[in-house]
Protein backbone atom coordinates (compact mmCIF):
# COMPACT_ATOMS: atom_id res chain seq x y z
CA UNK A 1 0.00 0.00 0.00
CA UNK A 2 1.37 3.39 -1.06
CA UNK A 3 2.13 5.74 1.86
CA UNK A 4 1.59 9.43 1.20
CA UNK A 5 2.24 12.50 3.36
CA UNK A 6 0.06 15.47 2.45
CA UNK A 7 1.41 18.78 3.78
CA UNK A 8 -0.93 21.76 4.15
CA UNK A 9 -0.26 25.12 5.85
CA UNK A 10 -3.89 25.36 7.02
CA UNK A 11 -4.37 23.75 10.44
CA UNK A 12 -7.09 21.43 11.67
CA UNK A 13 -10.45 23.16 11.94
CA UNK A 14 -9.49 25.84 9.43
CA UNK A 15 -12.04 26.77 6.74
CA UNK A 16 -9.25 27.91 4.41
CA UNK A 17 -9.22 26.51 0.91
CA UNK A 18 -5.92 24.70 1.42
CA UNK A 19 -7.36 22.72 4.32
CA UNK A 20 -10.52 21.83 2.41
CA UNK A 21 -8.40 20.66 -0.52
CA UNK A 22 -6.14 18.56 1.71
CA UNK A 23 -9.09 16.94 3.47
CA UNK A 24 -10.87 16.11 0.22
CA UNK A 25 -7.70 14.81 -1.44
CA UNK A 26 -6.90 12.62 1.56
CA UNK A 27 -10.27 10.91 1.09
CA UNK A 28 -9.81 10.48 -2.66
CA UNK A 29 -6.27 9.18 -2.24
CA UNK A 30 -7.51 6.63 0.28
CA UNK A 31 -10.05 5.51 -2.31
CA UNK A 32 -7.05 4.87 -4.57
CA UNK A 33 -5.65 2.56 -1.90
CA UNK A 34 -3.12 4.93 -0.30
CA UNK A 35 -2.33 5.36 3.38
CA UNK A 36 -2.46 9.12 3.90
CA UNK A 37 -1.29 11.45 6.66
CA UNK A 38 -2.27 15.16 6.59
CA UNK A 39 0.43 17.16 8.36
CA UNK A 40 1.33 20.79 8.92
CA UNK A 41 4.62 22.26 7.61
CA UNK A 42 5.95 22.49 11.16
CA UNK A 43 5.57 18.70 11.52
CA UNK A 44 7.75 17.90 8.51
CA UNK A 45 9.78 15.87 7.95
CA UNK A 46 9.40 13.61 11.00
CA UNK A 47 5.61 13.85 11.02
CA UNK A 48 5.55 12.53 7.47
CA UNK A 49 6.94 9.13 8.44
CA UNK A 50 4.83 5.96 8.57
CA UNK A 51 5.81 3.60 11.37
CA UNK A 52 9.19 5.33 11.45
CA UNK A 53 9.76 4.84 7.72
CA UNK A 54 9.85 7.51 4.98
CA UNK A 55 6.65 7.93 2.94
CA UNK A 56 6.49 6.70 -0.64
CA UNK A 57 5.34 10.16 -1.76
CA UNK A 58 5.11 13.67 -0.33
CA UNK A 59 2.58 16.16 -1.67
CA UNK A 60 2.87 19.74 -0.38
CA UNK A 61 0.19 22.37 -0.86
CA UNK A 62 1.51 25.93 -1.32
CA UNK A 63 5.03 26.36 -2.66
CA UNK A 64 5.74 29.45 -0.55
CA UNK A 65 4.01 28.71 2.76
CA UNK A 66 5.28 25.12 2.78
CA UNK A 67 8.75 26.08 1.50
CA UNK A 68 10.70 25.04 4.60
CA UNK A 69 8.82 21.73 4.82
CA UNK A 70 9.44 21.03 1.12
CA UNK A 71 13.20 21.50 1.50
CA UNK A 72 13.26 19.53 4.76
CA UNK A 73 11.50 16.58 3.13
CA UNK A 74 13.80 16.75 0.12
CA UNK A 75 16.82 16.49 2.43
CA UNK A 76 15.34 13.86 4.78
CA UNK A 77 13.86 11.64 2.05
CA UNK A 78 16.17 12.01 -0.98
CA UNK A 79 14.68 8.99 -2.71
CA UNK A 80 11.06 9.98 -2.13
CA UNK A 81 9.15 11.67 -4.98
CA UNK A 82 7.82 15.13 -4.13
CA UNK A 83 4.81 16.88 -5.69
CA UNK A 84 4.22 20.60 -5.01
CA UNK A 85 0.74 22.06 -5.45
CA UNK A 86 0.68 25.66 -6.72
CA UNK A 87 -1.90 28.04 -5.25
CA UNK A 88 -3.07 31.38 -6.60
CA UNK A 89 -0.92 33.41 -4.24
CA UNK A 90 2.05 31.21 -5.16
CA UNK A 91 1.80 31.96 -8.85
CA UNK A 92 0.37 35.47 -8.89
CA UNK A 93 2.06 36.97 -5.81
CA UNK A 94 4.95 35.07 -4.26
CA UNK A 95 6.50 34.07 -7.60
CA UNK A 96 7.21 37.79 -8.05
CA UNK A 97 7.62 39.03 -4.46
CA UNK A 98 9.75 36.08 -3.26
CA UNK A 99 11.24 34.59 -6.45
CA UNK A 100 14.12 32.80 -4.69
CA UNK A 101 11.87 30.99 -2.19
CA UNK A 102 9.30 30.14 -4.88
CA UNK A 103 12.03 28.95 -7.24
CA UNK A 104 13.59 26.68 -4.60
CA UNK A 105 10.25 24.96 -4.01
CA UNK A 106 9.76 24.44 -7.74
CA UNK A 107 13.29 23.12 -8.17
CA UNK A 108 12.78 20.61 -5.34
CA UNK A 109 9.62 19.16 -6.89
CA UNK A 110 9.49 16.13 -9.15
CA UNK A 111 5.96 17.07 -10.19
CA UNK A 112 4.08 20.38 -10.02
CA UNK A 113 0.31 20.37 -9.61
CA UNK A 114 -1.93 23.20 -10.82
CA UNK A 115 -5.65 23.64 -10.32
CA UNK A 116 -6.75 25.37 -13.54
CA UNK A 117 -6.04 25.06 -17.25
CA UNK A 118 -4.54 28.52 -17.91
CA UNK A 119 -1.75 28.15 -15.36
CA UNK A 120 0.92 27.42 -17.95
CA UNK A 121 0.87 30.98 -19.28
CA UNK A 122 2.11 32.30 -15.91
CA UNK A 123 4.90 29.81 -15.19
CA UNK A 124 8.44 29.53 -16.59
CA UNK A 125 8.51 27.37 -19.71
CA UNK A 126 11.22 25.23 -18.14
CA UNK A 127 8.85 23.81 -15.49
CA UNK A 128 5.91 23.01 -17.77
CA UNK A 129 6.96 19.41 -18.54
CA UNK A 130 6.55 18.69 -14.81
CA UNK A 131 3.11 20.35 -14.56
CA UNK A 132 -0.08 18.32 -14.08
CA UNK A 133 -3.58 19.76 -13.65
CA UNK A 134 -6.12 18.57 -11.07
CA UNK A 135 -9.57 20.17 -11.18
CA UNK A 136 -11.13 20.42 -7.73
CA UNK A 137 -14.43 18.60 -7.42
CA UNK A 138 -17.77 19.39 -5.82
CA UNK A 139 -20.88 17.42 -4.86
CA UNK A 140 -24.35 18.16 -6.25
CA UNK A 141 -26.80 19.99 -4.02
CA UNK A 142 -28.94 17.53 -2.06
CA UNK A 143 -32.54 16.80 -3.12
CA UNK A 144 -35.00 19.13 -1.49
CA UNK A 145 -32.55 22.04 -1.27
CA UNK A 146 -34.27 25.43 -0.83
CA UNK A 147 -35.53 27.14 -3.96
CA UNK A 148 -34.76 30.76 -4.86
CA UNK A 149 -36.96 33.26 -3.05
CA UNK A 150 -39.20 35.70 -4.88
CA UNK A 151 -38.83 38.84 -2.79
CA UNK A 152 -35.10 39.24 -3.53
CA UNK A 153 -32.85 38.27 -6.39
CA UNK A 154 -30.00 37.06 -4.24
CA UNK A 155 -26.44 37.24 -5.54
CA UNK A 156 -23.98 35.15 -3.54
CA UNK A 157 -20.34 35.99 -2.76
CA UNK A 158 -18.46 33.14 -1.04
CA UNK A 159 -14.94 33.47 0.30
CA UNK A 160 -12.96 34.95 3.13
CA UNK A 161 -12.78 38.73 3.22
CA UNK A 162 -9.20 39.50 2.22
CA UNK A 163 -7.42 41.58 -0.38
CA UNK A 164 -6.97 38.81 -2.98
CA UNK A 165 -10.74 38.25 -3.14
CA UNK A 166 -11.72 41.91 -3.67
CA UNK A 167 -14.69 40.89 -1.52
CA UNK A 168 -16.78 44.08 -1.46
CA UNK A 169 -16.81 44.63 -5.22
CA UNK A 170 -20.33 43.21 -5.66
CA UNK A 171 -21.64 45.32 -2.78
CA UNK A 172 -20.21 48.45 -4.38
CA UNK A 173 -21.77 47.49 -7.71
CA UNK A 174 -25.34 47.54 -6.31
CA UNK A 175 -25.12 50.70 -4.22
CA UNK A 176 -26.88 52.97 -6.72
CA UNK A 177 -29.54 50.69 -8.16
CA UNK A 178 -33.07 52.12 -8.52
CA UNK A 179 -35.53 51.39 -5.68
CA UNK A 180 -37.43 48.85 -7.78
CA UNK A 181 -34.44 46.54 -8.19
CA UNK A 182 -34.66 43.20 -6.35
CA UNK A 183 -30.91 42.55 -6.36
CA UNK A 184 -29.33 41.77 -2.99
CA UNK A 185 -25.74 40.73 -2.23
CA UNK A 186 -25.25 37.94 0.34
CA UNK A 187 -21.63 37.66 1.49
CA UNK A 188 -20.42 34.47 3.21
CA UNK A 189 -16.97 34.04 4.72
CA UNK A 190 -14.91 35.12 7.67
CA UNK A 191 -12.92 38.35 7.76
CA UNK A 192 -9.14 38.00 7.43
CA UNK A 193 -8.67 40.71 10.07
CA UNK A 194 -10.54 43.38 12.00
CA UNK A 195 -10.11 45.91 9.21
CA UNK A 196 -12.08 43.74 6.80
CA UNK A 197 -14.77 43.06 9.38
CA UNK A 198 -15.08 46.82 9.99
CA UNK A 199 -15.32 47.45 6.24
CA UNK A 200 -18.12 44.91 5.89
CA UNK A 201 -20.10 46.34 8.82
CA UNK A 202 -19.65 49.86 7.46
CA UNK A 203 -20.88 48.73 4.05
CA UNK A 204 -23.99 47.17 5.57
CA UNK A 205 -24.69 50.43 7.41
CA UNK A 206 -24.85 52.44 4.18
CA UNK A 207 -25.95 49.78 1.68
CA UNK A 208 -29.34 48.12 2.32
CA UNK A 209 -28.67 45.71 -0.57
CA UNK A 210 -25.70 44.10 1.20
CA UNK A 211 -25.67 41.46 3.97
CA UNK A 212 -22.54 39.89 5.42
CA UNK A 213 -23.37 36.66 7.27
CA UNK A 214 -19.83 35.73 8.30
CA UNK A 215 -18.19 32.31 8.35
CA UNK A 216 -20.96 29.70 8.03
CA UNK A 217 -20.75 25.90 8.14
CA UNK A 218 -20.56 24.14 4.79
CA UNK A 219 -24.19 22.96 4.85
CA UNK A 220 -25.41 26.54 5.30
CA UNK A 221 -23.27 27.73 2.41
CA UNK A 222 -24.81 25.03 0.21
CA UNK A 223 -28.28 26.15 1.27
CA UNK A 224 -27.47 29.65 0.13
CA UNK A 225 -26.12 28.31 -3.16
CA UNK A 226 -29.49 26.67 -3.78
CA UNK A 227 -31.33 29.87 -2.87
CA UNK A 228 -29.23 32.31 -4.91
CA UNK A 229 -29.83 33.26 -8.53
CA UNK A 230 -26.22 34.24 -9.26
CA UNK A 231 -22.74 34.07 -7.79
CA UNK A 232 -20.06 36.75 -8.07
CA UNK A 233 -16.38 35.76 -7.95
CA UNK A 234 -14.52 39.06 -8.00
CA UNK A 235 -11.04 37.85 -7.04
CA UNK A 236 -7.89 39.66 -8.11
CA UNK A 237 -6.02 36.32 -8.13
CA UNK A 238 -7.06 32.67 -7.87
CA UNK A 239 -5.23 29.40 -8.32
CA UNK A 240 -8.42 27.56 -9.33
CA UNK A 241 -11.06 28.26 -6.69
CA UNK A 242 -13.17 25.33 -5.52
CA UNK A 243 -16.17 27.67 -5.29
CA UNK A 244 -16.17 27.82 -9.12
CA UNK A 245 -16.42 24.03 -9.23
CA UNK A 246 -19.25 24.14 -6.69
CA UNK A 247 -21.17 26.72 -8.70
CA UNK A 248 -20.82 24.71 -11.91
CA UNK A 249 -22.01 21.49 -10.27
CA UNK A 250 -24.92 23.37 -8.68
CA UNK A 251 -25.87 24.98 -12.00
CA UNK A 252 -25.44 28.41 -10.39
CA UNK A 253 -24.58 31.12 -12.95
CA UNK A 254 -21.38 33.02 -12.19
CA UNK A 255 -20.21 36.56 -12.86
CA UNK A 256 -16.43 36.34 -12.61
CA UNK A 257 -13.40 38.58 -12.83
CA UNK A 258 -11.46 37.96 -16.04
CA UNK A 259 -8.36 36.43 -14.44
CA UNK A 260 -6.51 33.26 -15.50
CA UNK A 261 -7.73 31.31 -12.47
CA UNK A 262 -11.37 31.86 -13.48
CA UNK A 263 -10.85 31.52 -17.24
CA UNK A 264 -8.97 28.27 -16.67
CA UNK A 265 -12.09 26.74 -15.08
CA UNK A 266 -15.02 28.45 -16.83
CA UNK A 267 -13.46 28.59 -20.30
CA UNK A 268 -12.29 31.51 -22.37
CA UNK A 269 -15.63 31.87 -24.16
CA UNK A 270 -17.66 32.25 -20.96
CA UNK A 271 -20.11 35.16 -21.21
CA UNK A 272 -20.05 36.32 -17.58
CA UNK A 273 -16.64 37.96 -17.22
CA UNK A 274 -15.87 41.52 -16.11
CA UNK A 275 -12.51 43.31 -15.75
CA UNK A 276 -10.82 43.04 -12.35
CA UNK A 277 -12.04 45.65 -9.83
CA UNK A 278 -14.34 47.24 -12.42
CA UNK A 279 -17.38 48.20 -10.36
CA UNK A 280 -19.25 49.74 -13.28
CA UNK A 281 -18.79 46.69 -15.51
CA UNK A 282 -19.98 44.35 -12.78
CA UNK A 283 -22.94 46.62 -12.11
CA UNK A 284 -23.87 46.48 -15.79
CA UNK A 285 -23.77 42.66 -15.74
CA UNK A 286 -25.90 42.53 -12.60
CA UNK A 287 -28.52 44.87 -14.08
CA UNK A 288 -28.51 42.82 -17.28
CA UNK A 289 -29.00 39.64 -15.26
CA UNK A 290 -32.02 41.13 -13.51
CA UNK A 291 -33.56 42.52 -16.69
CA UNK A 292 -32.79 39.59 -19.01
CA UNK A 293 -33.64 36.12 -17.67
CA UNK A 294 -32.38 34.68 -20.97
CA UNK A 295 -28.89 35.97 -20.15
CA UNK A 296 -28.93 34.19 -16.79
CA UNK A 297 -30.19 31.01 -18.41
CA UNK A 298 -27.38 31.17 -21.00
CA UNK A 299 -24.84 31.43 -18.17
CA UNK A 300 -26.52 28.53 -16.41
CA UNK A 301 -26.12 26.36 -19.51
CA UNK A 302 -22.45 27.30 -19.74
CA UNK A 303 -21.62 26.47 -16.12
CA UNK A 304 -23.64 23.25 -16.26
CA UNK A 305 -21.67 22.17 -19.33
CA UNK A 306 -18.47 22.42 -17.25
CA UNK A 307 -19.86 20.32 -14.38
CA UNK A 308 -18.46 16.96 -15.64
CA UNK A 309 -14.95 18.39 -15.18
CA UNK A 310 -15.56 18.72 -11.45
CA UNK A 311 -16.80 15.31 -10.29
CA UNK A 312 -15.00 13.42 -7.50
CA UNK A 313 -14.26 10.63 -9.98
CA UNK A 314 -12.53 13.06 -12.35
CA UNK A 315 -10.51 14.56 -9.50
CA UNK A 316 -9.53 11.10 -8.23
CA UNK A 317 -8.36 10.08 -11.71
CA UNK A 318 -6.29 13.27 -11.99
CA UNK A 319 -4.64 12.54 -8.63
CA UNK A 320 -3.85 9.03 -9.87
CA UNK A 321 -2.10 10.59 -12.88
CA UNK A 322 -0.02 12.76 -10.52
CA UNK A 323 1.08 9.62 -8.65
CA UNK A 324 1.98 7.96 -11.94
CA UNK A 325 3.94 11.05 -13.02
CA UNK A 326 5.96 10.64 -9.80
CA UNK A 327 7.02 7.20 -11.01
CA UNK A 328 4.71 5.25 -8.69
CA UNK A 329 1.74 2.94 -9.23
CA UNK A 330 -1.58 4.47 -8.16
Amino acid sequence: MLTLALITPAGRGSHAGNRATATRWAGLLRELGCRVKVVGPEEAPEGCRFDGKPPDLVMALHAWRSHAAILACRRAFPGCPLAVVLTGTDVYRFQHSHPETFGESLAAADVLVGLHDDLAEDLPASVLPRLRIVHQSALPLPPGAPRPGRRHLDVLVVGHLREEKDPLRAALAVRDLPPGSRLRIIQLGGAHDEAWAKAAFEEMAVNPRYRWLGDLPRWRVRQWMARARLMVISSRMEGGANVVSEACVAGLPVLASAIPGNRGLLGRDYAGYFPVADTAALGDLLRRAEAQPAFVEALRRQVSARAPWFTPAAEREALARVITACGLDA
